[in-house]
């Protein structure tokens, strides 16, 4: 299985402008830049890479603690899974240190410790984990 995704850039890095297209068309020339990126605290000029791996790790963590919950006899109600990626600068460049994913679980009939030992699997075996070379927290709340 592939997926794909585009991202056509114009002009110089600072000042520069692109747009990012995915395959199924949920972005279809979204734009971004190095103002948006770096500038645009309320992130609503655009996207940039950062959200996009952000989406990326709440949404396959939230899939894969659903598939485990699955395997082990469970069926969450919700799983409202929040990824805060920290960017930051690191010997001189820019680097990825930290993604903290916050979930508020609702899943009925499951024990504590049950849950923690699935919930706590399924951030090390979620694909998009695996490829990420930055220290990953779980924070949950269990209803």
């Amino acid at each position: 299985m592939k997926r794909t995704a585009q991202a056509v850039w114009k002009g110089p890095g600072m000042k520069g402008k692109g747009t990012l297209s995915t395959q199924s068309g949920a972005f279809k020339n979204q734009p971004y830049s190095f103002k948006m990126r770096f500038e645009n605290e309320d992130g609503k000029m655009g996207t940039n890479p950062d959200e996009l791996i952000a989406a990326a790790s709440a949404s396959c963590y939230a899939m894969a603690l659903s598939v485990g919950l699955e395997k082990a006899g469970f069926t969450a109600d919700t799983l409202d899974t929040k990824a805060e990626l920290t960017l930051e600068q690191v010997d001189g460049g820019w680097g990825i240190t930290r993604i903290d994913l916050i979930l508020d679980a609702k899943v009925p009939d499951i024990a504590e410790d049950k849950f923690d030992e699935i919930a706590k699997g399924a951030k090390e075996g979620c694909p998009v984990s695996q490829v990420l070379n930055c220290d990953i927290t779980l924070k949950y709340t269990l209803n």
